[in-house]
């Protein structure tokens, strides 16, 4: 084993770089040598900086780190960016022009028509548009970004019915952890005896009719083209500390059994599988056949938090059929994400 890459974890301070340094804690690959943050935090040690929110402890190899401002002077080979998205939009390229590959959370780039919106149990082969970005960014850095956290775990089972039957038209609508507004999120007087419509004034809703489009589609001939399928999203908070349920409608290209709906689902294989890589879920998706599953407390941790649970297939009397799912939005939607997305990149030589 070659010795490990020294990662720089930017926003190490908020919900998702602390899931970040938690599930880095003993990896095979990489190691937390450098935590960035805003300025309020720089000079501090990152124990006194961090007000830590999670069930295990703060490693103590971090815990004793200075943290830095978010500059390229941060010391490390890679960096795994949770930055706000008004930061993340001109510091995440300051990184990659400097020279560091950039494995990013943030909502920046992810449209961007030369940066990869990246699941790699999906879509791998849209590393190709690097090829393109590099003559805007030249040298060895580079952006690769991960979807919204809604996004990943609805377009699992979306990936698998797309390539069995394709999709004409999908509706979800999303009831999304508390934990997905980050620290200190949603004021307990609004979210408690409530739910919350139209999440980010209605961003959200774009997010989530959007960006499975790129993940779906195609890289070709330079360029992405989106799958031609009709979305349609309404998002929710709801108080519930992690995962988010999501019920989705589709309507598919081709005439399919529920039956052959479900084992599609089932039976999805990934074209990683065989890279073994550390993060990634085996399966990567559950299938319940109980009509009270999945629940989030129930759901969210299995895999390690990295698998997307599917509830019973049923017939939609609007669309073709309906079905729940649940994954757990700070893992498999943020933190995890970026992790497998930089094993990917390690596995295929493009790091270090």
């Amino acid at each position: 084993m070659k010795k490990k890459l020294r990662v720089g974890i930017f926003a190490a301070t908020g919900t998702v770089g602390q899931r970040l340094i938690q599930l880095l804690a003993n990896h095979p690959w990489f190691e937390v040598t450098a935590v960035a943050a805003s300025d309020n935090s720089a000079g501090k040690k990152y124990a006194q900086a961090t007000r830590w929110m999670l069930e295990t402890s703060m490693p103590e190899s971090v815990a004793s780190l200075t943290v830095q401002s978010c500059t390229p002077d941060v010391d490390c080979d890679i960096a795994i960016s949770s930055l706000p998205s008004s930061v993340a939009e001109s510091v995440e390229v300051e990184l990659a022009k400097s020279g560091m590959p950039v494995i990013s959370n943030a909502s920046s780039h992810r449209m961007k028509p030369d940066v990869p919106l990246l699941i790699p149990e999906i879509n791998p082969d849209h590393l190709d548009a690097l090829s393109i970005q590099r003559q805007r960014i030249p040298g060895k850095g580079f952006i690769v970004t991960n979807p919204n956290c809604t996004s990943i775990g609805l377009v699992f089972p979306l990936a698998a019915l797309h390539r069995k039957f394709g999709l004409d038209a999908v509706s979800v609508v999303t009831m999304q952890a508390i934990s997905g507004a980050g620290y200190p999120g949603v004021a307990s007087l609004d979210i408690l005896d409530n739910v919350l419509p139209a999440i980010d004034s209605g961003g959200e809703d774009h997010k989530v009719e959007t960006e499975p489009l790129k993940l779906l589609g195609q890289w070709k001939n330079n360029a992405f083209i989106d799958a031609p399928i009709r979305m349609s999203a309404q998002t929710h908070r709801v108080h519930v500390r992690d995962g988010h349920l999501e019920a989705v409608s589709v309507k598919l290209s081709q005439k399919a059994s529920r039956d052959e709906v479900e084992a599609a689902i089932r039976d999805f294989r990934s074209p990683i599988d065989e890279l073994e890589l550390p993060s990634a879920p085996r399966p990567a998706i559950l299938v319940e056949r109980d009509i009270q599953r999945p629940q989030p407390r129930i759901d969210r941790d299995r895999g390690n938090g990295m698998a997307v649970v599917v509830g019973p297939v049923q017939p939609c009397a609007v669309l073709d059929y309906k079905f729940r799912l649940c994954s757990h939005n700070t893992i498999r939607g943020a933190a995890g994400a970026a992790i497998l997305n930089a094993e990917l990149l390690y596995k295929k030589g493009m790091l270090g």
